[in-house]
């Protein structure tokens, strides 16, 4: 009798060992097939090869996709201009869905025109709710056409394909803030066009005279005057946005963080958006609170895509940024003076705002410029300024692509022929 029990407890935990097994080996497929890369067409193979080790994949690890200029020319054709299509493809996206109510998190390397808040809240047009994303190219880039290969890669990734009309707006939404972006500074205008849509969507607003007074008393938070034709193409993207069926409850993280980072941003120089003192004084706190937390918990557990990017590998030029700065190595000494910058920032607006208001002193793009780099100067004197945006949507930059060079030195031969093709 006590021979059988012992047989059948052997046989039991044997049974119990190969499913246990099975299912983890189930559960690593599952988690590898979610992760998907896409590739610009035009890379080398030895910049592919980059791209993966930037990520910090392997080729068997992850889904690898390939995206080429005609796929973006499909979502982007009448709404950019050729100059920003461009002729080809060389950004690349990394791509994880992740659990109900994470939200959209974006970090971009050597993207220059294309903010991570930019990309978030456009993202969330095309209809993710919850993902991580990275952005990255082996050289500056603009990054107009990662849209296309990040709504690929997603709907690889979750194997549900996103809707068409959403896509198209995302394209639209993506090219409309940029271009506002050039005239009043790419954090105003991720601000406006997302706090703009987010009243639309939770209000349900569908009268185009509501939606033209939500933009004006928008507009009138961030302090800036538009043109009349900036103002009907707002109108326009906000009217396509209305008829869609959005549900503002599966937004609301996605969209409430990307508010969040402008606000971080803008503050960060000085600058603030007039949405009420109590709004001004949760908004500041909760940052504060987002910071101490990050400082004091180790950053990240590491568990999310954007932490796990080789950002030395593109060399000590490449232009980090995030939604989620705790995934961008800073040394801690810029962290703490970063802190006492933002409490400043958050008194001194919060108390000169209405004079600020009463005046309607109004900055012009290059004076908001020449004010940005004398705050990130007078913090770190060795901070380099904002990259211009390139005149195609995947075309590398003469200069900055130069000293690259010295650092991907297997991809100088086939970098000279880029620069030789770029428009």
């Amino acid at each position: 009798m006590n021979k059988k029990l012992n047989n059948f407890k052997k046989r039991f935990i044997t049974l119990s060992l190969t499913a246990v097994l099975s299912l983890s080996s189930l559960g690593l497929v599952f988690a590898d097939g979610a992760r998907v890369v896409t590739l610009g067409s035009n890379l080398t193979q030895a910049q592919k090869d980059t791209m993966l080790k930037y990520f910090g994949v392997n080729k068997d690890e992850v889904v690898i996709l390939e995206v080429n200029n005609q796929e973006e020319r499909k979502y982007l054709q009448g709404v950019a201009s050729e100059a920003q299509l461009g002729k080809k493809t060389y950004s690349c996206a990394y791509v994880e869905p992740t659990k109900s109510g994470s939200g959209i998190n974006v970090k971009t390397a050597n993207i220059t025109w294309a903010t991570p808040a930019m990309v978030a809240t456009t993202l969330s047009t095309a209809g993710l709710t919850d993902a991580d994303v990275v952005i990255a190219a082996n050289f500056p880039v603009s990054g107009t056409g990662a849209l296309t290969g990040i709504m690929k890669a997603f709907e690889d990734a979750t194997g549900k394909p996103l809707e068409e009309d959403k896509k198209e707006l995302a394209s639209e939404e993506l090219i409309t803030t940029g271009d506002l972006g050039d005239d009043i500074g790419q954090d105003k205008a991720t601000g406006i066009v997302n706090d703009v849509k987010t009243e639309i969507i939770k209000n349900n607003t569908k009268d185009t005279v509501q939606i033209a007074e939500t933009i004006n008393n928008v507009v009138n938070n961030y302090n800036v005057t538009l043109t009349d034709e900036q103002m009907v193409k707002l109108e326009g993207l906000m009217e396509k946005i209305s008829k869609q069926d959005y549900d503002y409850s599966e937004m609301k993280n996605a969209l409430e963080s990307v508010s969040n980072v402008v606000n971080e941003n803008l503050s960060a120089i000085g600058e603030n958006v007039n949405t009420g003192l109590f709004d001004g004084i949760k908004n500041f706190f909760t940052g504060i609170g987002d910071w101490f937390k990050g400082l004091f918990s180790g950053e990240s557990d590491g568990s999310s895509i954007l932490d796990n990017t080789n950002d030395s590998l593109l060399g000590e030029n490449a232009q980090i940024d995030a939604t989620d700065k705790s995934t961008i190595n800073l040394p801690s000494s810029e962290q703490v003076e970063g802190f006492f910058a933002k409490i400043w920032h958050w008194f001194t607006g919060l108390f000169n705002n209405d004079s600020n208001n009463t005046e309607q002193t109004e900055i012009t793009p290059n004076e908001e410029n020449n004010t940005t780099e004398e705050t990130i100067n007078s913090i770190d004197e060795n901070s380099s300024t904002e990259e211009t945006p390139q005149d195609s949507a995947d075309t590398p930059a003469s200069n900055e692509g130069d000293s690259l060079l010295d650092v991907q030195t297997q991809d100088q031969g086939s970098f000279e022929t880029q620069e030789q093709q770029s428009n």
